[in-house]
């Protein structure tokens, strides 16, 4: 807990807390107040918002409680909980129209893009001149019109490749052109990597026909791989497993300062992706990791997380494009020296899952709403033994029992995890056997978190832990290709 939650904790406690609940006339006071805290906790970046608000509906329940508390939900990912408590918003007040708009916004985060839209058409019809709810009603209608389209003409006939209708030959190079160039044989190299890291420092942009050779290259590659990979880490080597990153393209860049580059003496592991959420610079990102993975599969291996999937790229306006198709061979695990697993989400809903068993796992399609594959990407820990219904509306949230079972079963020492903020960019969890790296600092420019990486050794794999916080960079608004939750801020 930071300094600023323990204040406010304090704050809690020398309220007039235990005083309201016997003091119904003391009740709404009470409860605006701690509002009023948990909106100004939201300003200074506090992820300790929600608390608040559900110490007010402990005490006053209403409308604005339950919606304001669905958006901090919905900052934390957390789209089950969000869209529960945008349904009892509505349980309160009907008309409450932001609840409508977090409901949508849960939905659409959901893959429920019907429901969505329902929501976003009374929204937009009762605040008609809202740019924010007119935007995501159109970018809702386009998405529910396209999949409708698609059923109506589907085949029984696989879906056309995307890769197979690139003609790289018909892409010309303008004369203009100053950027970095492949080699004669269209191959990444050394001098290639560091001219490029300085192209997109500068915030230029890597042209196209490239771009798409790259690509191209990189999921012919992907799709030798199997969806487990072994990692053999030699005695005295170090290896270092990054989180996620979220397209923070100048974290990343700081992660190589700090850490090094990445090399055949400097290994990265998983930067547990989720690429999505900056459009502009996740391609800085992303073609920066991917080369780099081209360039030398022993520097940097990359793992799919929950946000490399065609319901993530169209809630975030990254859809239709090569990358959709270069994400569903994204590998799902690492399993390092046989004796530590990493992966984005998460543990699984039944005890008797094996190492075999993910290895089998068909990932070469948009990831399901249920199974293995699913509750790799989405299940989160929790402190409780046994199993509960996750907070995210998809996988599941599992106990340090559940956590023990599988490393007993499959001979493990611990596992590492992404998929969660983290105040100081990791934690420890279930006795130190289920830890969470999360490598974006000061997620999406509001959270105020650090970020971490962990090294390990070969013949040493006690995680070592290396926070951070965030470095300056351009001016592009996070999240701007997914206002979904910018509409009406907090009351």
């Amino acid at each position: 807990m930071t300094s600023e939650e323990v204040e406010l904790s304090k704050t809690l406690e020398n309220s007039s807390l235990q005083t309201a609940k016997h003091e119904p006339s003391q009740a709404r006071e009470v409860a605006d107040a701690l509002k009023a805290q948990a909106n100004e906790a939201f300003k200074n970046k506090s992820n300790f918002l929600q608390n608040l608000y559900s110490k007010a509906i402990e005490i006053h329940p209403d409308a604005i409680l339950y919606s304001n508390r669905s958006f901090a939900y919905l900052k934390r990912e957390y789209y089950g909980y969000a869209l529960s408590d945008a349904k009892k918003a509505l349980e309160y007040d009907p008309k409450y129209i932001k609840a409508y708009y977090r409901r949508a916004s849960a939905q659409m985060a959901l893959g429920k893009y019907t429901s969505a839209l329902n929501d976003y058409e009374y929204v937009k019809k009762v605040c008609p001149n809202d740019k924010d709810a007119a935007i995501k009603y159109e970018e809702c209608k386009k998405i529910v019109t396209r999949i409708r389209f698609e059923k109506a003409i589907s085949v029984e006939e696989t879906n056309k490749s995307v890769a197979n209708q690139v003609d790289i030959s018909s892409i010309t190079i303008e004369k203009d052109y100053d950027g970095p160039q492949l080699d004669a044989n269209g191959r990444v190299t050394k001098e290639f990597m560091m001219t490029l890291l300085s192209y997109f420092e500068n915030q230029k942009k890597l042209h196209k026909r490239f771009a798409y050779q790259i690509l191209l290259q990189i999921l012919t590659l992907f799709k030798t791989l199997p969806s487990l990979i072994e990692i053999n880490v030699p005695p005295k080597k170090k290896f270092t497993i990054c989180g996620d990153v979220h397209g923070q393209f100048y974290d990343l860049l700081n992660i190589f300062k700090l850490n090094g580059p990445p090399s055949d003496d400097n290994p990265y592991v998983s930067f547990i992706l989720n690429f999505i959420p900056y459009k502009l610079v996740i391609k800085q990102k992303s073609f920066f990791l991917t080369e780099y993975f081209f360039h030398s599969y022993s520097m940097v291996i990359l793992l799919i997380g929950n946000h490399e999937s065609l319901t993530m790229n169209q809630m975030y306006g990254f859809e239709g494009e090569l990358f959709t198709e270069v994400f569903n061979y994204l590998p799902l695990c690492h399993c390092i020296n046989n004796k530590v697993l990493v992966m984005h989400g998460g543990l699984f809903s039944k005890d008797d899952v094996t190492l075999k068993d993910i290895k089998a796992i068909d990932r070469v399609r948009q990831p399901p709403d249920e199974g293995l594959m699913s509750e790799l990407l989405w299940s989160d820990p929790q402190p409780q033994n046994g199993r509960s219904e996750s907070k995210r509306g998809v996988g599941l949230q599992f106990g340090p029992d559940v956590t023990e079972k599988f490393l007993k079963v499959n001979n493990l020492e611990y596992v590492v995890r992404s998929h969660e903020v983290k105040q100081e960019g990791y934690e420890l969890a279930h006795n130190n056997k289920c830890i969470t790296v999360f490598s974006a600092p000061n997620y999406c420019d509001t959270m105020g978190n650090k970020g971490a990486y962990i090294t390990i050794f070969g013949d040493n794999i006690t995680p070592q832990f290396t926070s951070y916080t965030a470095v300056d960079h351009p001016k592009v608004r996070p999240m701007a290709f997914a206002n979904n939750l910018s509409m009406f801020g907090l009351m």
